[in-house]
């Protein structure tokens, strides 16, 4: 018979044949401090239409971070969107947001995209008068955004009771800078470009965009810089709220309505 190597146990320690060590519990994902909040517990009259959980987007994929398609903003920046869309709805119209608050991983999804010049996929509509080696040179893509400290955000204006477009391959999509009718659908109002248009028409008063398309750009600014808002030159869709809370903070909780659950 087979002899049994007996088993060397220290004093005090209890060891039972074919006992596995207990598995390491992965840490949780971090959460958002307790200033932040979902935009929808503040005002659900606000339309989301979260670009970066769908693949309508320049890099065309879903980006890392965001989990579900919610708005979260610092308390503070949420409330004074809520003061605007207060006085928005009486003249008839709605806020409609692209994108709130973003984590650290999310921007540095599109810095890796924005590194692979061979991924020319979404070119044709959000970027076509611009190389894709000249997106950091040119301001577009940089290692940190501002969207990361949770008082920054992509805004539109909706007018009510419009039909709502439905996004997807219904059609070509244009480039970005062409007539409403040849870009992506989108119940925007007519901004003069699509959300996101990587080019000069972007900026917020480029002299080339005039009549309709001016005054519905003015009519947003207006709306938000009266409770705080600094626009973004370079887009006529970007606002962050000042005093930032956390103006020297990037964070990188996820987007998720878990992140800010009970808070």
């Amino acid at each position: 018979m087979k002899k049994r190597t007996p088993l060397l146990v220290a004093a005090g320690a209890a060891l039972t044949v074919g006992a596995v060590a207990p598995l390491a519990h992965a840490a949780p994902p971090p959460r958002a401090p307790h200033d932040f909040v979902a935009l929808s517990s503040v005002d659900p009259s606000i339309i989301q239409d979260m670009r970066y959980t769908k693949k309508i987007n320049f890099v065309g994929a879903r980006i890392d971070g965001y989990k579900q398609p919610v708005c979260i903003l610092t308390d503070s920046a949420a409330e004074a969107l809520h003061r605007a869309q207060e006085k928005l709805l009486p003249r008839g119209y709605s806020l409609k947001v692209y994108d709130c608050y973003r984590p650290q991983r999310a921007v540095d999804h599109f810095v890796r995209w924005a590194e692979d010049l061979k991924d020319n996929r979404m070119k044709e509509e959000f970027y076509p008068r611009v190389a894709k080696e000249r997106l950091f040179a040119d301001g577009y893509i940089s290692e940190k955004s501002g969207h990361s400290r949770g008082s920054t955000l992509d805004v539109t204006i909706v007018k009510l009771h419009s039909p709502a477009s439905k996004h997807g391959p219904a059609r070509p999509a244009g480039p970005c800078y062409a007539a409403q009718d040849e870009r992506r659908p989108d119940d925007s109002v007519d901004m003069g470009t699509g959300f996101d248009c990587f080019d000069t028409l972007s900026h917020t008063d480029n002299p080339q965009i005039q009549g309709i398309q001016k005054a519905n750009r003015n009519i947003l600014r207006s709306a938000l810089s009266a409770e705080g808002f600094v626009n973004l030159p370079e887009e006529w869709w970007h606002f962050t709220y000042k005093p930032e809370k956390y103006p020297d903070t990037y964070f990188d909780f996820p987007v998720a309505k878990k992140s800010v659950a009970g808070r």
